[in-house]
């Protein structure tokens, strides 16, 4: 369970597209965390011996109950990538709106040329979607969805568009109560 969870407002270089209201900065543990490794780029230098390797890896991380991290992290060890970068998801954790095992409308996000489509689905249809995007709306939490990429098939760029478009996402309850205090603010 999230013990201590506080906002956040700064921007930051590499997520400078998300909203930062959704970013929260968890200080202790989360129980029931599970992290994905959604791609490991090898990357080589020629040098006068022969070749060295260097590995960067993709992770996200989430509790399935709409907490959802995403890290990057670079090593000579694709153990100690992964180490790396399942740190950097933890350290930035994002709150998404859900309705029950699906999401509450049809959302569209970009970033950079990822762009993707989000609908919701039936209980019972599955995710359907491929690559970064299947591995973010799984640990996640949702069951049914629809989705379509549209756009560059980079990994992090369809990672980061999906985030782009979950954090969008608005529940029945939270566009009312932002209508009726509009409708206060107006009448006064």
């Amino acid at each position: 369970m999230i013990t201590k969870v506080k906002e956040e407002s700064s921007f930051t270089r590499e997520f400078e597209g998300l909203r930062s209201q959704s970013e929260l900065l968890v200080s202790e543990p989360i129980q029931g965390w599970s992290e994905k490794v959604v791609h490991i780029n090898r990357c080589a230098k020629v040098v006068k011996g022969g070749r060295r390797f260097s590995f960067g890896v993709l992770v996200v991380a989430g509790n399935k109950n709409g907490l959802i991290g995403i890290g990057q992290g670079k090593s000579k060890e694709v153990s100690d990538a992964i180490r790396k970068a399942s740190g950097n998801a933890k350290k930035r954790v994002f709150q998404v709106s859900l309705l029950n095992t699906t999401i509450p409308h049809v959302i569209t996000g970009c970033s950079d040329g990822g762009h993707v489509i989000l609908k919701p689905a039936c209980p019972g249809t599955g995710v359907i979607a491929g690559g970064g995007v299947r591995a973010v709306l799984e640990v996640i939490g949702v069951k049914d969805v629809l989705s379509k990429s549209l756009g560059s098939n980079n990994h992090l760029a369809m990672v980061r568009a999906t985030l782009d478009a979950l954090l969008k996402l608005r529940t029945k309850e939270q566009v009312m109560a932002l209508r009726s205090a509009g409708v206060d603010q107006g009448s006064v």
